[in-house]
């Protein structure tokens, strides 16, 4: 009979920064009971899943055991963490666990499904714990840019695993829990075998900054506009968003929340008593009747969002409210790799509004929520892990987290998504590999990304599109093909009209064929796709997307 194992394995989150999915498991090889820690989201861009609504991971590894799902552990409410909750709940079914303010969000995106509030249990910090399967799990709090993150401590047959979540150190982060030495010392104290930590910020080799050092920069800043202030920022920052709009009611001016992310973390810090004595704000219809320079807007898309309320704004109007020439706007926030063209262009709209635009390149009004290097040595220091297993990260974050901890004197080991890592041992071993990859939330369907869709929707994109419509009597042609193109240009090479010219052209090549061919559709489609694309290259220099439909009189 196999041993039993203590297994991770990631399904998202791990040589990536966003879609964290992980999997802890206990018992025999294939046999072993599981419980997931966060089901979050990507975001999709338009040059590689162009109209993909957001990108969740691939759970089909998951789906086929989840028979053996005891929980699912939410660590916080970002959407990289909670976001693909309701839409996965029919297909695991699992109870989920999460801290009141995560509960609270994780429970309005179930309701979009239909799913009962009584699907998520509400978990007090530590030391509270509740037993899943062969697992205790309890929620530790750390300092993140979300009220109550937590780190989860699992205890398994095999001993005390922390999964650290996101986290940053921070005495004095404003809105949720500081950070507690003493608390995580009293977790070391029975011993750690695994540490499955953050590694976004690995590379920056200064401590992080407190929360709490803002307030005073941004006050001045806001102090010294004479029209109106818009800031953006993460809307789940609900500490900055109080900094904000203190910083603005200190100004002397009225506060507008525009965005409905950024009003519904609002309404769930108040709800679930995580933030409190949040300044008093005005409607967005009230706000058009304030004077511009007693006027500060908090506005959602500070990562080039094209639908948030910053684009809309940059765009020309929100809500009713423009901006105009002399007015102020802050991105009080860090541009996440890969959301840069986004950003820089509603920077340039705002520029040539005449909006003058203050971002954070001076480090002055924002401030990470990732540990750097010193603020991760810190952590090993004091949990002091047998093993160390880096995640959140792209490839090049694990791999130097990787060599950190093994110079720390750690067992440590890359694991990138879909690795199956053995913490048995005294050290962790690699014991197979599932396959991993992405599901595209397309509209209200899920599709694969190996599906095709949107691989057919970039071929389009960038070659156009051909349809031919051929109708035949029996063997005859019955008139020409008849042509329709999209995306395409109107005149090719020859200056005539390039469907004209594809009609003719193909009505030449169509009487050519032998009625062997005319006679079988498959045959028919296929030449006839051959020859459009042939004809487009010579003409436009360009072999677009073909689609044939042949109609045959009765």
């Amino acid at each position: 009979m196999s041993r039993e194992r203590l297994m991770y394995l990631p399904l998202g989150g791990a040589g990536e920064v966003g879609m964290n999915c992980y999997v802890y498991g206990y018992g025999a090889p294939d046999k072993e009971r599981l419980i997931v820690v966060d089901l979050g989201v990507a975001f999709p861009d338009m040059d590689t899943t162009p109209g993909v609504d957001l990108i969740i991971p691939d759970i089909q590894w998951l789906e086929d055991r989840k028979d053996r799902i005891d929980g699912i552990f939410i660590t916080h409410a970002h959407e990289d963490h909670v976001g693909a909750v309701g839409h996965t709940f029919s297909r695991l079914g699992a109870p989920i666990y999460a801290r009141a303010f995560t509960a609270n969000i994780a429970r309005r995106k179930l309701d979009e499904y239909g799913v009962e509030p009584k699907a998520v249990t509400t978990m007090s910090a530590w030391p509270e714990q509740v037993t899943c399967g062969p697992f205790t799990v309890g929620f530790a709090p750390v300092s993140h840019s979300i009220p109550e993150s937590s780190a989860l401590v699992i205890d398994t047959p095999e001993g005390r695993v922390v999964h650290s979540g996101d986290f940053k150190i921070d005495t004095d982060p404003l809105v949720g829990e500081p950070w507690d030495p003493v608390m995580w010392g009293d977790i070391a104290k029975s011993g750690v075998r695994a540490l499955i930590c953050d590694s976004t910020n690995v590379f920056n080799q200064t401590a992080g900054r407190s929360e709490s050092t803002l307030g005073d920069n941004i006050t001045s800043l806001v102090a010294s506009a004479d029209q109106m202030v818009i800031a953006t920022t993460f809307a789940s920052n609900i500490a900055r968003v109080k900094t904000l709009a203190e910083a603005g009611v200190r100004a002397g001016r009225s506060i507008c929340l525009m965005g409905r992310a950024m009003r519904r973390m609002v309404e769930a810090g108040l709800e679930t008593g995580v933030l409190s004595d949040f300044p008093s704000t005005v409607s967005p219809e009230d706000a058009l009747s304030i004077p511009r320079g007693n006027l500060m807007l908090l506005v959602t898309g500070s990562q080039g969002e094209r639908r948030a309320a910053s684009a809309q704004l940059a765009n020309g109007k929100y809500r009713g409210m423009t901006l105009k020439e002399g007015d102020l706007f802050l991105f009080s926030s860090k541009t996440i790799p890969g959301n840069e063209r986004g950003v820089i262009r509603i920077i340039n709209q705002l520029s040539e509004m005449g909006v003058d635009v203050v971002d954070d390149n001076s480090g002055k009004y924002h401030v990470s929520g990732h540990a750097n290097r010193p603020d991760l040595e810190t952590f090993h220091d004091v949990l002091k892990p047998q093993i160390l297993i880096p995640m959140h990260g792209e490839h090049r974050h694990l791999r130097e987290h990787a060599k950190l901890g093994t110079a720390k004197g750690m067992a440590a080991i890359v694991a990138v998504n879909g690795t199956m890592v053995d913490l048995s041992g005294n050290a962790p071993t690699v014991d197979g590999f599932v396959e991993t990859g992405r599901t595209y939330l397309d509209g209200s369907v899920q599709v694969g990304q190996f599906d095709g869709v949107v691989r057919d929707r970039i071929r389009m994109a960038l070659n156009g599109h051909v349809m031919v419509n051929v109708i035949l009597d029996e063997d005859e042609p019955l008139g020409e093909p008849w042509i329709e193109t999209m995306g395409l240009p109107e005149m090719g090479n020859s200056n005539a009209p390039l469907a004209e010219l594809l009609e003719n052209d193909l009505n030449q090549q169509l009487m050519r064929l032998s009625a062997k061919t005319l006679m079988d559709d498959g045959k028919l489609e296929e030449e006839m796709r051959r020859m459009t694309r042939n004809i487009a290259m010579s003409e436009i220099g360009k072999k677009p997307e073909v689609t044939v439909v042949i109609s045959r009189l009765q």
